[in-house]
């Protein structure tokens, strides 16, 4: 978790050592010492933990060496390109993820050992309004199988597929259910948070690469069969979502105002659903309930609502709301209930204060145990009970705790199932599709499943399913069997693409025996990569080398109480160019060199040398003479990122 707001003031966390201890080495006998063990620096890459914790697998720390100016863009290409690039192997939605993934990736940021994590989130905002206003494209590299490959579902998932098929040289046609691309990021997600201008180019970007045909308003299994999808096409990925959110389990959840969050965002996201009602209860905690109420409390009501125009009558799509009613808006009652306390809520805390200062009630530590219905059968009234959570997620009621909550709208958030009408030779008997650790759907080759139609989860997991989806596509057209995936199945930094794009490519192999490669120009001779096996821990870097430095915070528009009503603008405002730049240059370099020159300056032999300019880029920043070299280990103990093993030799 990160450092909290308390302790952040208090200055640094980071300690050398506890109350009472102490310790104390003589350099010099240290020196001398560590001789008998003959071994010496080697430089090793390993992936950072922001990297390890990313479902896409981006190259987190990457393009912040690249924002902050440390890994310099080749001639020609702004920075703000090059970071587009090396952000969009991963997710080609950088301006999307920027702004509403829950960035598991600063959690697992080793800077929150220091002080406060690296706000990777704002910075990617950055990169993604960087390449919206410089009007970045994708290349659209010749096509190269003759293939074509049926994409099903044009969300997240399904266009992620799409864009990294296309840069593998293959065609593929998109069908979409809907009139729109985007799944849960245009239908699921307010707009306020994914700003639709930015969207639709995100989404555009990838098509303008070409060969990639779409056929909206096309449900397969009931407009196409799988059997002509099995004839027309080479291959199938089955990225259909989960769109259909869970009722509320318990007596008098059937009412017909009791509607899911998925329904009720969908609703607002067509512009049908203007208003919503007097008093809104929404069960959950998760991201989507926090969209919900955000959304009730900006739509409000009216008084005197036709009953024939109620909210769940716009949800099931009988009639729509007059966008007038918007002028006669009223603030709402909006209440979020959830099983967890605040602290162990799976919204972020970033969303869960802003809804509590656009004044939603929330009540933690609570379950539902009955709607209660009026004559009409409608809901009337929650009836709750304080509960506890075992280690297992399931809720057990407290005795004598039961109250009731007034209402005239329950929303259900509690969780997504996918719509396998139609496809149900698919359905693996709990509304999803069993898919294997290559994403082949089960029992039925050329077929392949990415997203939360394999377990409903997070935007950012169902494009890095997508990407490991289309590796074993195209292992299948190729007839290969797949690849054995690495221990950390990231897209990981390359250190012989990058010496190939600064011209500094290793000369060819004579393939004569040679004692030792360190005068040699055919290797890089004291260079390991672990990145696929190994994710750095904050315990190997040098964490007293980093000062104490504020977060670059983005600002937040959102205001207080009623005055909310009505207010769509976008929330998250994003960075400038000098404070993405401030922000990137807090990030650690977790497990890669950052040119700090520690190394170089504290080697008391002169062992350590920065290598020469002309062959000097990213990875290759520093090199030893292991002709000067004692093993004193000083290098590797003062290394801030952990970029330096004692491990050449014995």
């Amino acid at each position: 978790m990160a450092t909290s707001s308390e302790d952040i003031k208090k200055g640094l966390t980071f300690r050398a050592y506890r109350d009472g201890d102490h310790k104390w080495d003589s350099f010099h006998e240290k020196i001398f010492d560590a001789d008998h063990t003959h071994k010496c620096p080697v430089y090793v890459h390993r992936t950072p933990p922001c990297q390890g914790s990313c479902p896409s697998g981006e190259d987190i720390r990457g393009w912040l060496q690249i924002v902050r100016g440390i890994e310099k863009a080749p001639e020609g290409m702004s920075m703000e390109e090059y970071a587009f690039r090396r952000s969009t192997d991963a997710n080609p939605f950088p301006a999307m993820m920027g702004r509403v993934c829950p960035a598991p990736c600063e959690t697992g940021c080793n800077r929150n050992n220091v002080e406060d994590f690296v706000g990777i989130n704002a910075v990617e905002q950055f990169i993604g309004d960087a390449a919206f206003d410089g009007g970045f494209t994708f290349d659209s590299p010749p096509l190269s199988t003759g293939k074509r490959v049926a994409i099903v579902g044009g969300g997240p998932a399904g266009l992620a597929a799409a864009y990294q098929l296309r840069r593998r040289g293959v065609a593929s046609t998109v069908f979409e259910g809907k009139a729109s691309l985007g799944g849960m990021m245009w239908y699921g997600i307010p707009n306020y948070r994914t700003p639709r201008d930015r969207l639709t180019h995100e989404i555009r970007r990838i098509l303008d690469m070409g060969d990639i045909e779409v056929r909206n308003n096309t449900r397969v299994g009931t407009d196409v069969s799988i059997e002509t999808l099995e004839k027309e096409f080479d291959a199938i990925l089955w990225a259909v979502g989960c769109q259909s959110g869970r009722g509320l389990p318990v007596p008098g959840g059937d009412a017909p105002n009791c509607v899911s969050g998925v329904a009720f965002l969908d609703a607002f996201n067509r512009g049908t659903l203007q208003v919503t009602a007097d008093r809104v209860v929404c069960v959950g905690g998760g991201d989507t309930s926090i969209d919900v109420v955000s959304v009730a409390r900006r739509l409000g009501r009216i008084e005197k609502l036709n009953p024939r125009e109620r909210v769940e009558e716009v949800i099931g799509g009988y009639v729509a709301h007059d966008s007038a009613y918007a002028a006669a808006r009223q603030g709402a009652e909006v209440t979020l209930t959830a099983l967890f306390e605040r602290e162990q809520m799976t919204a972020s805390e970033e969303e869960v204060s802003d809804a509590t200062r656009e004044g939603v009630t929330i009540l933690n530590g609570v379950m539902p145990v009955e709607v209660i219905k009026g004559e009409d059968g409608r809901a009337v009234a929650l009836r709750m009970t304080r509960c506890t959570v075992d280690d297992k997620g399931v809720p057990s009621a407290i005795d004598g705790t039961e109250f009731t909550i007034d209402c005239d709208l329950v929303v259900s958030a509690i969780g997504q199932g996918g719509d396998l009408a139609g496809l149900e030779v698919l359905d693996n008997g709990r509304g999803l599709i069993e898919a294997d650790k290559f994403y082949q759907v089960k029992d039925r080759p050329g077929h392949f499943a990415a997203g939360d139609i394999i377990r409903p989860h997070l935007l950012t997991t169902a494009i890095g399913q997508a990407s490991i989806a289309v590796d074993s596509i195209v292992h299948f057209l190729e007839h290969d069997e797949p690849v054995r995936r690495p221990k950390v199945d990231v897209h990981h930094f390359n250190l012989l693409s990058k010496l190939n794009e600064s011209g500094l490519a290793p000369a060819d192999y004579d393939h004569q025996a040679a004692w030792g490669t360190s005068a040699s120009d055919f290797a890089v001779h004291n260079y390991e990569d672990r990145a696929a096996h190994e994710i750095i821990p904050a315990d190997e870097l040098f964490l007293a080398h980093f000062k104490y430095t504020p977060r670059e915070q983005r600002g937040v528009v959102g205001p207080e109480g009623d005055a909310v009503l009505g207010h769509f603008a976008e929330r998250h405002q994003g960075l400038d160019r000098e404070r993405a730049v401030a922000e990137a240059g807090r990030c650690m370099s977790c497990g890669m060199c950052f040119e700090c020159d520690n190394c170089v300056i504290y080697c008391p032999q002169d062992a350590v040398f920065r290598v020469s300019k002309d062959k000097s880029t990213t990875g290759r920043y520093v090199d030893t003479d292991y002709t000067r070299c004692i093993g004193c280990h000083i290098c590797s103990e003062v290394c801030p990122t952990g970029y330096i093993d004692m491990g050449m030799g014995e």
